[in-house]
Parts: C-alpha cells; structure tokens; sequence
C-alpha cells in the first residue's frame, strides 16, 4: 500500500522517514519529493508499505503525530498521486 506523508517539516531526511515507518512493518520504499531547483524537500513525500494491515496501522499510529515540530498527515496515496506530481 502506497501512502502519503504530508506537513513534514523541510529538515526530515528519508532515513528518518523510514525509520518511522519501520517501526510499523516492512518498508518497500521511501521517497522524498524534493524541488528540482534548490534540491530541499517539498515537505511531503511517499512510503509503500507491503502489508496492508502494517500500512494501516501505521497511519493509524503516525497521523497527526508531532514530529519536529509539525503535525504530520498520513493517508493511503491516491493514484494520480504516485507520480509526485501537482
């Protein structure tokens, strides 16, 4: 299961990233959105998790959690969403 990890703040690396998730079930992949132009994180970015139950309940753990000082947001991604696109 793909999902979404919004409102990060711009300092959280992807290992970080993983880590928190790893902390739920198995981490098939982590991706950080990053702006083409200065290299820095866009703040949001994508997690796909094997295991439909640990992707579940990962969102249900991490949404809404503080980390580094913002809220994060965590949902299943959508598909037009796979891409990184706006």
């Amino acid at each position: 299961m793909k999902l979404l990890i919004r409102n990060l703040a711009r300092t959280t690396t992807e290992a970080e990233l993983r880590a928190m998730f790893e902390a739920h079930g198995t981490v098939q992949s982590c991706t950080l959105v990053m702006d083409s132009e200065t290299g820095d994180s866009k703040g949001f970015g994508f997690v796909e998790m094997p295991k439909p139950g640990e992707a579940k309940a990962a969102i249900n753990s991490l949404n809404g959690k503080d980390v580094a000082d913002s809220k994060i947001r965590v949902k299943k991604a959508k598909p037009e969403q796979d891409t990184g696109k706006s």
